[in-house]
Formats: structure tokens, sequence, C-alpha cells
């Protein structure tokens, strides 16, 4: 197990260090820093004096090395535009993205092993084909589109729900189901894959043949191994939520990290940009590690 861990913390550091690499070049990519920062009516003299005042007057290499080794002690650096350090605008903002996240993969777990775990045992049958039909058009509904839609009816009409903002428990419900209704079609697919190949297997013969209950049998044997792949892919979803939440956030007026990214780019303010994609990326491999070794405890097998 020592040794599986190492492999996958290896890997997760590397690529760490590619995201870290792309995500400078990238912004280098966007064009000249100096006039982005000083704006379209600066002066060559105003474009140099901010040149020089960032540091961008440096050697690339030597900027991108400075800012590997500042990042790694956790230090990502000012903003250009709000004007205070880069890492407390993200441990301002992240609470309300991970609350977010959170929230929606929990309500997609919630609704989606259920559903494949009924559409596997009643394979073929009318409820099998509804489930199906529920995945596919909640893989083909834009996520703002249900949003607005959720406002409009639960928030304005029915006027259940606060349409905005992060007052209370109640301000995450509409979001997050919408998140989780991105993220059920995938979930409820392979759940109903992994029991129906699951359902045929010889260890499942066996224990009809010695008598176990059903439900021991559907939960306790058959869901095991169909959970490996849906472990991965809740985790993958969770990054996929940490990351693209910011449509959702836009929509509901949620200034989580998502909302904070959407500003840096409009606002120019490179470092909080270079340093959201980090973050959210350390998140997305940790995630994926944490998965890894979930799997390698439910299969010994993967260990290898």
């Amino acid at each position: 197990m020592l040794r599986f861990l190492v492999r996958r913390l290896i890997v997760a550091l590397l690529v760490a260090a590619t995201v870290m690499t792309l995500a400078f070049i990238l912004t280098r990519l966007s064009g000249d820093l100096a006039i982005s920062i000083a704006g379209p009516n600066a002066t060559q003299t105003d474009i140099e004096a901010v040149r020089k005042a960032y540091g961008l007057d440096r050697p690339v290499l030597t900027q991108f090395f400075d800012w590997v080794g500042r990042a790694v002690t956790g230090d990502l650096g000012n903003s250009y535009f709000f004007q205070t350090r880069v890492s407390t605008l993200i441990a301002e903002r992240m609470p309300v993205t991970l609350t977010l996240g959170l929230t929606g993969l929990s309500l997609a777990l919630l609704i989606s092993i259920p559903m494949g775990i009924l559409a596997a045992v009643r394979e073929n049958t009318n409820f099998d084909r509804a489930v199906q039909m529920i995945a596919l058009i909640g893989q083909a509904m834009p996520s703002f589109w249900l949003g607005l839609l959720l406002m409009i009816v639960f928030g304005l009409t029915l006027g259940w729900l606060p349409i905005s903002g992060t007052g209370s428990w109640e301000h995450f419900v509409m979001p997050g189901i919408v998140l989780a209704f991105s993220a059920v079609p995938a979930l409820t697919r392979l759940t109903r894959a992994g029991m129906i190949q699951a359902m045929g297997s010889d260890y499942i013969r066996t224990a009809r043949a010695k008598g176990l209950s059903r439900a021991s049998i559907l939960l306790k044997h058959a869901l095991r191994n169909a959970a490996i792949p849906v472990v991965a892919i809740a985790a993958v979803q969770l990054g996929f939520m940490l990351g693209g939440s910011i449509v959702i956030e836009q929509v509901f007026a949620l200034h989580g990290v998502g909302f904070l990214a959407w500003e840096s780019i409009a606002k120019n303010d490179f470092p909080v940009v270079q340093a959201v994609v980090l973050v959210l990326a350390v998140i997305y491999v940790a995630l994926t590690m944490v998965s890894d070794l979930l799997n390698a405890v439910l299969d010994p097998r993967l260990r290898a």
C-alpha cells in the first residue's frame, strides 16, 4: 500500500508542476501584461513604469522560478486590482465554492446511486428506460438554463428559496441542484452498468446459492465492485464542480472562487488568475489521488 501511495504522490506532484508551468505560460501568451495592467490609454512611459514596478522587465525564466518558489511556500503574490494578497482572496472565497461543490456532489450521489441500482435490478423495464431518459435529458440540459428556470419557479413564483447571495444554507439549494443535475447522468449510468456486470458474476451466483438475502447481495457484494468506477468519477465530478462552477456562481451571484476567476480575467488581474488555476488544479489532483486510494481499499488488486 505504501508503494502505491508513493507512486500516486509522484504522479500528483508532476501534474501540479505541469499545471504551474502551463498557467504561467498561458498568461504570458495572452499579450504584454504591462500593457494590460496599464490600460489602453497609457503612454509608453506609463507602460515602462508598470513593467518595472511589477518586475515584468526581468527575464521570463526568472519571473517563472520566482513565482514557483513563492507559490511553494504559500505566497501566491499580490492582486493588481484588489490590492491584497492573492492567498487571502482565495481563502475568503473558497468556502463558498467548496460548500457549493459538496452540496452538488452529495445531491448527485443521493439521486444517482439508488436510481442506478434500481435500473440495474429492473433492467429493460419501463423504469430502466425512464432512468436512461432522465440521464439523457440531464446530459443535454444547459446548467445556466436550468438555474434560471429554478429561479423563476422556486424563487420568484413560489417564493420558497432565495435567488442570490450566501446568507444561509437555503441559498445553496438551487445552485446545488443545478450542479447535481449535471453530474447525475454519468454517475447513474456507471452505477447501472457496474451493477449489471456485477450481478452476472460468479461470486454473485455463489452468494445466491448460499441463501444470502437479496439486499445483502445487492448492497454488500455487488455494490462494492460496482462502486469502484463511481468513486473515481465522483472525484472527477467534484473537481469539475469546483473548477467549473463559474457559470453557476454568476447566475446565482455567489462570490466564490469561480466568480473571483471571472472578475480577475475581466480586470486583467493575472496573479489571481494564475493562482486560481493552480489551486483548483491541486485540489483536482488531490481528489483524484483520494479516489485512487479509496478504490485500492475497495479492490486490493488495484494496488498492483
